[in-house]
This record gives C-alpha cells, sequence and structure tokens, in this order.
C-alpha cells in the first residue's frame, strides 16, 4: 500500500473513526506524562484557556491538572497562536516549530482585516518598538497597542496591536491559564520567555507526518484545514513514497504514516466529555469521522462550540458544567438521541470524574435533558 495510488483500500467512517480515537488517545486512557501527551497531539486547543485541563482528563490516566498547570509555570509548554492563527498550548520545543510554519496564516488573516487599515505604516518599525516593549515587561494587546499609538497616533490601537502579533512570535504568560487561577493575557516573545529563538528553517514535512500520526489517516484538505497552510498538495506528493494511501466512502484519497494504528471498527468506544474547543473536532475538513454534519450544526453556535459528550465514538450530545455557591456540582448533557441506560451510566462515571477534577469536595449531580 506504500505509496501506491492503484487499489487503495476502502476506509468505512467507523473505520476512520476508530483510527481517530485511537491516536487521539480516547479509545483508552493512556499512562503518559502530560507533556509527551501534548507533543504527541501536536498541541492542544487553547483559545479558552481551561480546556487543555478537560482534554487531557479525557486522554489520560489519573491526570492531574497541577501537572499541566507547572508545564505552563515552568515554561516547558506555553500558550501561542500557531496552527490557523489560533491559541494552543504546545511544548517549548514545538513552539519554536510551529510558530514560524504558521507565518503565512497569520500574515493572510491579517492582510485581510487589520492591514487594510496599515498600508502607510512602516510595519518593520512597529514589530520592532513593539519587540522592545514587550522584552521589558508582559503587555496585554490592549496595552500594548496603546503604547505604539503613542508613536503612531494616526493609527488605531488594536491594529497596531495586531501588527505586532502577525510579526512577532508572541507567547500569553502565566499566570493565564493556570490551573486554579486567573490572569489577563499578556504577551511577550518566544525569545524573552525561552531563552531562544524560532527555529530558522522548521521542517514541515516531518510536521505533516506528525499530524498523520495523530490525527490520520487524512486528506490533503484534511491537513490543510487543521494548520490553515494552503497549496499542500505537492508538499504531500513529495511524500507519498513514505505513506500509505487509502480512499474513504465517497473516494477521496487519504495518507497515513506506515505504522499508523487502524483498529477494527468494532473496537468498543467508552463514554467521553470533551472541552468545547477539542482537536478531536476541530481537525479535518471532513468532520463526518466523528460528527454527522447535522449534528455539527448542533454543536456548534456562531463562532463558539458546546462541549462534545461522545458515545461509541461520535459525537452524540452536548454538556456543560455549573459551579453553585452551595457546593453542588452539576453536570447536565443534552443528547441529541435515545442513550440507553448502559451509556447513561457511563456518562455519569465520566462525569463524576470531570466534577472531581474541577470542584473537589463538591456535591456532585448528572442531569439528562430530553432529547435535543
Amino acid at each position: 500500500m506504500t505509496g501506491n495510488r492503484a487499489a487503495a483500500p476502502v476506509l468505512t467512517r467507523r473505520a476512520l473513526n476508530r483510527a481517530l480515537l485511537e491516536r487521539q488517545l480516547l479509545l483508552r486512557r493512556a499512562a503518559l506524562p502530560a507533556l509527551d501527551a501534548v507533543e504527541h497531539l501536536v498541541g492542544l486547543q487553547a483559545q479558552a484557556p481551561m480546556d487543555p485541563y478537560y482534554a487531557l482528563a479525557a486522554r489520560l490516566e489519573g491526570f492531574d491538572p497541577e501537572e499541566l498547570s507547572g508545564l505552563l509555570a515552568s515554561r516547558a509548554a506555553v500558550r501561542i497562536a500557531v496552527m490557523r492563527s489560533t491559541i494552543h498550548l504546545v511544548s517549548a520545543r514545538d513552539c519554536r516549530v510551529l510558530r514560524p510554519l504558521s507565518q503565512p496564516v497569520h500574515e493572510r488573516a491579517f492582510r485581510g482585516n487589520h492591514g487594510k487599515r496599515l498600508t502607510e505604516v512602516d510595519l518593520g518599525r512597529v514589530a520592532g518598538r513593539a519587540r522592545e516593549l514587550v522584552a521589558e515587561r508582559p503587555y496585554t494587546f490592549h496595552a500594548l497597542g496603546q503604547a505604539l499609538a503613542e508613536e503612531w497616533p494616526g493609527s488605531a490601537p488594536q491594529d497596531l496591536a495586531m501588527a505586532a502579533r502577525t510579526l512577532l512570535p508572541l507567547v500569553q504568560v502565566p499566570p493565564r491559564a493556570l490551573w486554579g487561577r486567573s490572569g489577563p493575557a499578556a504577551h511577550t516573545t518566544v525569545e524573552a520567555w525561552l531563552g531562544a529563538e524560532v527555529d530558522p528553517a522548521p521542517d514541515l514535512d516531518a510536521v505533516l507526518l506528525r499530524y498523520l500520526g495523530a490525527f490520520g489517516p487524512a486528506s490533503v484538505k484534511d491537513m490543510q484545514t487543521w494548520c490553515g497552510l494552503t497549496r499542500l498538495r505537492e508538499r504531500v506528493e513529495g511524500l507519498r513514497p513514505r505513506l500509505r494511501t487509502f480512499r474513504d466512502e465517497q473516494g477521496v484519497e487519504l495518507f497515513d504514516v506506515v505504522d499508523g494504528p487502524l483498529p477494527d471498527p468494532g473496537t468498543p468506544a467508552p463514554a467521553r466529555l470533551l472541552p468545547e474547543f477539542d482537536n478531536l473536532t476541530l481537525s479535518h475538513a471532513d468532520r463526518s469521522r466523528v460528527v454527522s454534519p447535522e449534528d455539527l450544526r448542533r454543536l456548534w453556535r456562531v463562532n463558539r462550540a458546546n462541549r462534545a459528550l461522545l458515545l461509541d465514538g461520535f459525537v452524540a450530545g452536548i454538556w456543560r458544567m455549573e459551579t453553585a455557591r452551595d457546593a453542588v456540582a452539576t453536570v447536565t448533557v443534552e443528547p441529541f438521541r435515545r442513550i440507553s441506560g448502559a451509556e447513561r451510566e457511563a456518562v455519569r462515571e465520566e462525569a463524576a470524574g470531570v466534577l472531581a477534577m474541577a470542584a473537589p469536595g463538591a456535591e456532585c449531580e448528572v442531569r439528562f435533558g430530553a432529547v435535543t
């Protein structure tokens, strides 16, 4: 099968689902250190600050949120805009590779919005001044924009701050996103925070292979959706001799690393409660391997997502969590279909673990709403 275009085997939706769950550590919890899991997954969606904690709680045995919090505090992991110009939690090592690889994505987004209003501004000078400022101390984007506007008073502070975000590799520093704590989204450069510059020659091929290892088998469009880069077809063709190929049930060609696991499609999949933004539902152009098109519309609301309930490997509902002042913590599940008694018990067990992490010592309750 390696590199062969002819007679590529067909993988059913369920086969793709089980392959994705296995690689996403969602068929069974893995006994891995948090940092190893973050690197295996090529980072975690982190636009909602606490989401990475719930993402790892669904994937790792005995996960302690303080372990992940400690990685941020010690600078072994960072929060930075990388794939799709979206905030991710990545290892310090991956930060130095993924940020320069995603530079074209940042620039494309900037040109289509804020950049239109800065055509008369020397952006190199803006970046240089911003670098000086955030090297002295971390800045929020609001404060950075205000400081830059003192030298470019004819430009909107927000536009200037976004120019800095585009041109500089800016990380969000703690206490932002530390477990049980909070803080503003304040930024400094990768160089100032990690003491090392970003990789001047990042290896895109290696990153695409890692994507397939964590998300494959996948099409070229899937890869582009995940990272935000375009025109990857030629790059993938260059990798073809190192890959095996399949087709999905619609005939779309899928690529995979040669050692990527392909579990039996009948492998049982446990109930899992995922955060509102999770790698599982955001990393493919065709998300039908984990959520049906009709349920995808219920999972998303404008540019926000509901937290997803997985049953038998597929999104089967949404959930929310509330912690009241009377020390009662509640998970409410809104299923998309009728769920069995056994499935309810599995959800209760999973929710109990989530509540024990989120509200230790609280009285916990799990509620099921009507089918939506």
